[in-house]
């Protein structure tokens, strides 16, 4: 039969991919503009909250008082809007993860307004599920109106790589993030770039326009690594190690805190009180999402002491588990990676011996490999941090141990009835 044509089924699969590529520009780009837009409103906040008004009440931006009444308002404000709004901006985000199935269109105007007061208002959590899961549910609706006769499926791939792209500025990040989720149709080669083809390129574009318009950079400006020694592969598995434990005492906590803030009730009692316990917690280091104030930790990486970073590890770890169970929406990777940043520092404050360009990417892999349970993702932001090739290999050896420490743990995300997931 002609049909049967190999020659002929690979043109209809080409075809395929093809048509997907407009679809993909588009998504990919609007993602990256809503990230970008939401960012910038908060940016905007920010400066208004921590430097325009406390400088006209004369009180210190990022004095312990000014922290306390900051986050606890901050709180008390996401609470009444959540509270409010209708689809009460969204599900529990104890319960959600960076890629979900799409919510309610009009469920997006609260979940943005709370985002945005939770990155102003100084909240350890990053923008990257509150923005992904906009940006799914957009691109879901809108998709089904445009072309209803596209497959229910084709949008959230889209929507997630493109906003994983803008995010980290590249879209392998969002390749390797899928590709744990993707798997290949019967094994056929190349089945898994068929189905990576149309993410990629949303990817792309996303990350793509947010390069062009807004310049991230994740590398830190840490002491070049002077190349791998005998005693780098301990250390590596070592730190590596210590950075998945004190995750993984994050991941084991978190159901335990989220009982906790659930035995208030009242979403604006939760969120009060967990702005509350936020505002005590630390300094203004600790404070955000977190990756200004890593950027400011490696441009000077003997400027504190091991111990100073050990606290502000801890502090952050706490923070983290404070934010995203007591109700705030946002993400957790970020602050996982302040998290292994301060913990990659404290190991060489505490022996010199080990080069912060080694120490910092071993330890923001052993956290990302406890926190997120991906290990792709965690394997790319270690090595993204640092940018050298040299580190790679020890990366690659020091998240087998790693790995093994947190498969089969829970995750730090919890059924609808608060028990851990598997």
């Amino acid at each position: 039969m002609v049909s049967d044509s190999p020659v002929l089924a690979e043109s209809a699969s080409a075809r395929r991919l093809l048509i997907l590529i407009a679809p993909a520009l588009v998504v990919g780009v609007a993602s990256a503009l809503i990230l970008l837009g939401i960012s910038l409103l908060a940016e905007q906040l920010q400066d208004v909250l921590w430097e325009t008004l406390p400088q006209a009440l004369s009180i210190g931006g990022y004095s312990s008082l000014w922290m306390i009444v900051m986050l606890t308002a901050t709180g008390l404000a996401i609470g009444l809007v959540i509270r409010t709004v209708h689809g009460h901006a969204g599900s529990d985000p104890a319960t959600t993860g960076l890629v979900d199935p799409p919510m309610p269109p009009d469920v997006i105007p609260g979940l943005l307004v709370v985002t945005v007061l939770a990155l102003a208002g100084g909240v350890s959590l990053g923008p990257e599920n509150p923005i992904t899961a906009a940006n799914i549910a957009l691109a879901f609706w809108l998709g089904r109106r445009i072309a209803p006769q596209t497959p229910a499926a084709l949008w959230i791939p889209l929507a997630s790589a493109g906003t994983i792209g803008a995010l980290f500025g590249t879209p392998i990040a969002a390749a390797l993030i899928l590709s744990e989720s993707l798997a290949a149709d019967g094994g056929a080669p190349g089945a898994l770039w068929d189905r990576l083809f149309g993410p990629l390129a949303a990817g792309a574009a996303g990350a793509l326009t947010m390069s062009l318009l807004a310049h991230p950079g994740f590398g830190l400006s840490l002491p070049p690594y002077p190349g791998p020694h005998w005693g780098d592969l301990l250390s590596s598995v070592v730190i590596t190690s210590a950075a998945a434990l004190l995750g993984l005492a994050a991941v084991y906590a978190f159901p335990y805190a989220h009982r906790a803030f659930r035995t208030l009730r009242h979403p604006v009692l939760m969120l009060t009180c967990g702005g509350l316990l936020l505002g005590t917690l630390g300094g203004h280091l600790t404070l955000f999402k977190g990756l200004d104030e890593v950027k400011e930790l490696s441009a000077d990486p003997n400027g504190w002491s091991a111990g100073q970073f050990a606290t502000m590890a801890v502090v952050k770890t706490a923070a983290l588990v404070t934010a995203a169970t007591c109700g705030f929406r946002g993400g957790r990777i970020f602050p996982a990676v302040f998290v292994g940043v301060t913990l990659g520092l404290c190991a060489h404050a505490a022996v010199d011996a080990v080069p912060p360009a080694l120490a910092v990417p071993c330890a923001v892999l052993g956290v990302l490999l406890a926190i997120t349970r991906q290990g792709w993702l965690s394997l790319f932001t270690a090595a993204v941090l640092v940018s050298d090739a040299a580190v790679l290999p020890l990366l690659c050896v020091a998240s087998l141990p790693g790995w093994l420490l947190v498969t089969g743990r829970p995750q730090m995300q919890l059924h609808g009835d608060g028990t851990p997931l598997r």
